[in-house]
């Protein structure tokens, strides 16, 4: 669509995998109506080439889709994360909710930090991940499309691989939830705009197409 070829949607759905929907409509209503006002923040961990254990903590907006911040760390606190959570919203732009599961890292700190951002954090229940569906759909979208294919050697080339993917990922990667638009959005340019070309990115993992004038 980015480039200005139309496809029928009814070829493309037929040979897309279908998820079941959401066990409750009234959960996804809300987070629908409120999407605007809500970020949603997750931990997920990385193993490197020698077995240590690395944790990524990810801020998701839930209204664009787009990853607003991360971090790596080897020993998550809730000092640390409340950190990450200031990091992030400076000067007045803080969400109004903020959805995250019951973690332990969560602790007194991170919800005195979080309270003095006037952020009311809105808890899933125990073992319920699908209430939470932005945040661990894109750190499904981090394996599958990245880690999987990368051994990791330590924090610092962790945080490099991130980086370059979070570009391509707000940047140039499109989003059925968006209207096939990318969590910032991009133009359609259309076919008298010149041939099509290709733009590695991530290592080569991914590309992004786009017109250029000859």
């Amino acid at each position: 669509m980015k480039l200005g070829i139309e496809i029928s949607e009814t070829t493309v759905s037929k040979y897309m995998v279908h998820h079941r929907k959401p066990p409750s409509q009234t959960w996804r209503t809300f987070l629908k109506n409120h999407a605007k006002d809500i970020v949603s923040v997750d931990f997920f961990t990385v193993p490197t080439v020698t077995f240590r254990v690395l944790y990524v903590f990810v801020i998701l907006s839930n209204a664009r889709r787009r990853i607003v911040h991360f971090n790596v760390t080897d020993s998550p606190t809730a000092i640390w994360t409340g950190q990450q959570v200031v990091n992030a919203f400076p000067w007045d732009t803080a969400p109004r909710y903020m959805l995250r599961d019951r973690d332990k890292k969560y602790g007194d700190e991170f919800t005195r930090r979080v309270t003095g951002l006037d952020i009311k954090q809105v808890l899933i229940a125990t073992r319920s991940p699908w209430q939470n569906p932005y945040v661990e759909r894109v750190i499904g979208s981090f394996r599958r499309e990245c880690l999987d294919h990368v051994i990791i050697f330590n924090e610092r080339h962790l945080r490099r691989v991130l980086t370059e993917y979070i570009h391509y990922y707000n940047e140039n990667r499109t989003h059925l939830g968006l209207e096939k638009d990318c969590p910032e959005p991009r133009s359609i340019e259309h076919p008298d705009s010149g041939p099509i070309h290709s733009e590695p990115m991530v290592g080569g993992l991914h590309h992004r197409y786009y017109r250029q004038a000859a």
